[in-house]
Order: C-alpha cells, then structure tokens, then sequence
C-alpha cells in the first residue's frame, strides 16, 4: 500500500483481462491498442508493455514522441501514428524509430516520402479518411487519389487506411452508418484498382461491444481501435450494461485532518457550504492541481469509511474536503476519488464522477495530475 500523498493505483491484470475480452469481441481481427496522451493517464510504458505481454502486437499514440517513447522503453510491435507529422523532425523521429505515420494531407504525405528517403527503406504509413468527423484526415473525395500517389511511390508502403467515427456512442446509428457506406464504396473502388491495403479498420471502444451493430458493419475490417475500454471505462452506460470490462485506475489520497463544526460554520475558500448541524469533516490531500476539477466543488463524491461522502465547499488547488457525519475516520485514512476503493467496496467509477462534473470519463483519466503517483500493480 503506498504511503504517498496522493497516488493512482494501476491493475495491469484488469488491463489485461480487458484486452483479452476486446480482442474476444474482434473475431480475427488485429487489436490496436490506443495508449496516446500517456495511455489515457494511466502510464504508456507499463500499459504497453502489459499489454504486449498479454500479446498484442499493435499500438496507437497520436505523436511520433509517444510512439518513441514506447519504442526507446522496448515496445517491438508496430507503432501507428494517428496524429501524423507536421515538421521535417516529426518526419525523422517516425524514420529513426520505425513508427507508421497517418496521412492525412499533401504536407504530410511530403514528410511522409522524406521519412522513407532518411530511412533508405519504404516507409509504412496508413491514410485516414474523412467521413464525416470533420476533424483530420483526406477529404472523402480526395482518398482515392491520395491512395494512388502513395501505392505508386517505391519510397512508401501503403500499410492501412482507416475512418473515425463522429457518433458511435449515439443509440441513433444513421450517421455512423452512413460514414461506413461512405468508406465501403471507397474500399471498392480501390479494388478495381489493384490496391488492397494490408490494414482496414474504423471501430473505436463505443463500436466494439457487444451486438453492436457497427461491429460488423464493415466485413472488410481487418482490425479494431479500442482505447477506453481497455481501461474499463465507458462514454455511456449501455456500451457495458453487464460491468465486463473492469476499472483500471483508482485514484486514492490520504485524509490530512478531522474538524469539528457547529452549525453554521463555513468550509474552504469563499465559506461556499455552511453545515446545517453538528458535523465533521475531512480534509484530502488532493486538488484541483492533482485533476479534480473545480467544479466538483459541492457536487462531486469521495468514497471513504465504506461509503461515499460529499464533497463540500471548493475545490482548491491541494485539498478537498467531505463531510463525514458521525463517521469513525481518522489522519491517514485511505479516501478514493474514483475507481475501487482500498478496503474491497465499490468505490466510485469515474462515468459518474464525470457525471457530476459534467464531462466526460476521457476527460477526468486523462486529467490526473503528474503528482499523482502511479502505481503498476498486477499483469504479466
């Protein structure tokens, strides 16, 4: 049990039992776990590393530094850059450090081609195409010819192409739909053409689970994208009705101090809650510098003492405090932010600490602070 301040238990035999249900969801499909923006909080190194000892062979960062990173600390599968690259050092990077780049332009397809010239080898790369997110990738209109000028370039290797859903959390499926017709008539018309990509994938976490119905609405995928899944974690409720998939971050602190009130009396800065009788309170060592957002001031919960407890007053950048009631609960005591808690209870999952920031389960993993102390447990 760690005696730090502040720390983030992470259970790489949960990660792994993850991946083994999502790629069990897959069929023969290729897993490519996406472990960008530091595996969603959780620690790319560790959470690669799992996960290939587990056996997957695939990864997805959005920077040629991450995928470096992951390459420098041992990681041998294949490191697919989503995001692409933007600079004649991104260009380097993705050359030194045998990554596969994203093309999503004319620009990045001139980086792409010096890539392969430094590297004195084909350079792999994969095209995302744009069907409706309207965020990054080859126009809808321009894929076909992007993906000739690279198939006929010797200094490239076409190693996949691949479209993101813009609504696959949506019950209403119309849109996604429409987005796989859209890049089924592409992968058509690149038939006729001679050119069949070795990889073909679109499905992200809120695609995969189980019955749903953009799952197999694209035969031809060859792979899959989960990312928050494999964390156990949900943008919606209905993506995981059964709890298969298991949290693997708990984010625990230690209570710094008790305090009697009478009624009346206000807590933290501004004195936002007064007590409405005799109480306690207690003060945890975690705050809005350590990603609890300050808008969980007097709306969020704490798991502590075998059951939540509300957080009251504001947030501040190093502390929160609860009410606690006539709880027995002393300095030191382990409180739970969210995830399971320490002593074996429910703790609080993160989809409804969201909730009650009003965001979203991406934004509160991704959000823990980097004094927040990792702390690998478990895998193989």
């Amino acid at each position: 049990m760690s005696e730090r301040r502040a720390h983030a238990i992470i259970d790489l035999s949960a990660l792994q039992r993850n991946f083994l249900r999502t790629r069990e969801l897959s069929g023969r499909r290729d897993v490519i776990a996406v472990v960008k923006a530091d595996a969603y909080g959780h620690g790319a190194i560790s959470v690669a590393r799992s996960l290939e000892a587990a056996g997957c062979r695939r990864f997805g960062v959005v920077t040629p530094e991450e995928g470096c990173e992951l390459r420098e600390s041992g990681i041998v599968g294949d490191i697919l850059v989503m995001g692409g690259m933007t600079t004649g050092r991104d260009a380097q990077l993705s050359a030194d450090c045998k990554l596969c780049p994203v093309i999503h332009s004319e620009e990045d397809l001139d980086l792409a081609r010096e890539a392969g010239e430094i590297a004195s080898r084909p350079m792999g790369v994969e095209i995302e195409v744009d069907t409706g997110m309207q965020r990054m990738g080859v126009a809808h209109q321009e894929a076909t010819s992007m993906v000739r000028a690279v198939s006929e370039d010797p200094r490239l290797s076409l190693d996949g192409v691949y479209t993101h859903f813009a609504h696959a959390d949506a019950e209403e499926q119309t849109a996604s739909l429409s987005q796989i017709n859209a890049f089924r008539s592409l992968i058509e018309e690149w038939q006729e053409l001679g050119i069949r990509p070795a990889s073909i994938h679109a499905s992200n976490s809120s695609a995969l689970h189980a019955g749903h119905i953009l799952l197999n609405a694209l035969p031809e995928a060859t792979a899959i994208r989960p990312g928050l899944m494999l964390y156990g974690a949900t943008s919606v409720d209905r993506e995981d009705p059964d709890r298969a998939f298991q949290p693997v971050m708990s984010v625990r602190t230690r209570v710094a101090a008790v305090r009697n009130l009478l009624r009346g009396d206000g807590v933290g800065y501004g004195s936002t809650w007064r007590a409405e009788s005799s109480t306690r309170v207690a003060t945890l060592s975690l705050g809005y510098a350590d990603g609890v957002p300050r808008v969980l001031s007097n709306r969020g919960q704490v798991w502590l003492a075998g059951a939540p407890r509300p957080i009251v007053g504001r947030v501040s950048m190093d502390y929160l405090a609860v009410e606690l009631g006539d709880a027995s609960v002393h300095v030191g005591d382990l409180a739970t932010y969210f995830g399971p808690s320490a002593g074996g209870g429910p703790g609080i999952r993160v989809e409804k600490q969201a909730e009650w920031a009003g965001t979203i389960a991406y934004e509160l993993l991704t959000g823990v602070g980097n004094r927040v102390y990792r702390e690998p447990v478990g895998g193989t």
